[in-house]
């Protein structure tokens, strides 16, 4: 490694140039495999190995599980559509990398591009946000949505997400989610349905399985909503030990839904990691999971429908909830920063997530929604937090003096 070292060092471009960019090119990669080389010469500093690209790194290190079995998953999911269940293991990981490493190479060579084109126009070094974005946004999306899609997502998400308001440890709203938000309002069709969530394609000689629909546990829950309870046996019998959405298969993962979002185990795996290296915050993981349960409690209550009957642990393991509690509502940046505001913070997403996708069977997928809007109601929560603070401290220090 000290010999890629010297020879990195003795490649450097020079930062005033003609080419800024190769210098900025040069920067992202030397500081993402080595220690920064510049030192504090002023005021008193705290040392520490871990910068931010080597956090972001743990961060990508963590989505590894879920990436991995939402490969298999891909096509699984893909040889079950065509009748194939018992179809090699290998055949269906092939089949996962032909159509999930394409959004992956995507989703990074277009979002490192527009990276390095505004590191290379402000003539600031690379900014690390996008090492764990670039990963998220395809994990987050269906596995047969365009290409070009993911492109024009991915730079919105940058430009309007995050560069708008000062680049990475500025931006209010998650950048993956940004991405995801616009194609589900902009290409509806694309984002949602039956069609997008397995892969159908079919070579010669084959043809897709009778029987099969390609929906997901929420787009079939979502279907009983404003039919009496009772009416939808067929949907209901999915969800039961033995059908298609058993707490064991979304426990597992072995369902239809976004690349890296079905596998509650694989994202278990991935929550530990940042819990053991401290990155993640346990305080909004573990709020957001008792708002959707008590969300899910109260509907369990007032049942009036047979999506709303559904278990509260059921409830959390289908559609996208476990992955946005780990990986998107624990974002330091949009998160609240305060305490006692994660705990609020936290609580709240999960609640709106589970009320969002059974009042509104229009956006089955309610994480998504709720995490957007906590992340602009995080500063209001944090201010109000201090704000209480300093009252209790005002008081206190009164009692004090008297």
């Amino acid at each position: 490694m000290k010999a890629l070292e010297n020879f990195m060092r003795k490649m450097e471009p020079k930062k005033d140039g003609k080419l800024p960019l190769a210098h900025t090119i040069w920067d992202g990669t030397y500081t993402f495999l080595f220690t920064p080389g510049e030192t504090t010469k002023n005021g008193v500093h705290i040392r520490d190995g871990v910068d931010l690209k080597r956090t972001m790194f743990t961060v990508i290190i963590a989505l590894i599980p879920a990436l991995l079995f939402g490969i298999w998953n891909t096509g699984h999911q893909h040889y079950v559509a065509l009748g194939m269940d018992s179809a090699p293991f290998w055949d269906k990981i092939l089949f996962g990398l032909i159509k999930v490493l394409p959004l992956v190479i995507v989703s990074y060579a277009v979002g490192l591009g527009v990276e390095f084109l505004f590191s290379a126009s402000k003539g600031h070094p690379i900014q690390e946000g996008f090492l764990v974005s670039g990963m998220l946004i395809p994990l987050c999306m269906p596995v047969e949505v365009p290409l070009w899609m993911v492109a024009v997502a991915t730079i919105f998400a940058v430009v309007i997400g995050k560069e708008v308001f000062g680049g990475t440890g500025m931006n209010i709203l998650n950048p993956a989610l940004t991405a995801r938000a616009f194609l589900f309002f902009a290409y509806p069709t694309k984002m949602s349905g039956d069609k997008v969530w397995v892969s159908t394609s079919t070579e010669a000689g084959q043809s897709v399985a009778d029987g099969f629909t390609g929906a997901t546990a929420l787009g079939d829950l979502a279907t009983t909503v404003g039919q009496p309870m009772g009416q939808n046996a067929e949907v209901v019998s999915k969800f039961g030990s033995d059908g298609t959405y058993s707490l064991f298969n979304a426990f597992m993962g072995w369902i239809p839904g976004s690349v890296g979002e079905t596998s509650a185990l694989a994202i278990l795996i991935g929550a530990a990691i940042l819990l053991i290296t401290g990155i993640g915050s346990w305080k909004i993981m573990l709020s957001f999971l008792v708002g959707g349960l008590v969300m899910g409690g109260i509907f369990n209550a007032f049942a009036v429908n047979d999506f709303m009957e559904l278990n509260p642990l059921h409830h959390v393991l289908i559609g996208g909830f476990m992955f946005g509690m780990v990986f998107m509502a624990t974002d330091p940046v949009s998160a609240a920063q305060t305490n006692t505001g994660k705990w609020i913070y936290g609580f709240l997403g999960g609640l709106f997530a589970i009320m969002i996708r059974v009042f509104n069977p229009a956006y089955p997928e309610g994480v998504m929604l709720a995490i957007l809007f906590m992340n602009v109601m995080a500063p209001m929560i944090d201010h109000y937090v201090v704000q209480s603070n300093i009252k209790k401290r005002q008081k206190r220090a009164q009692v004090v003096a008297a």
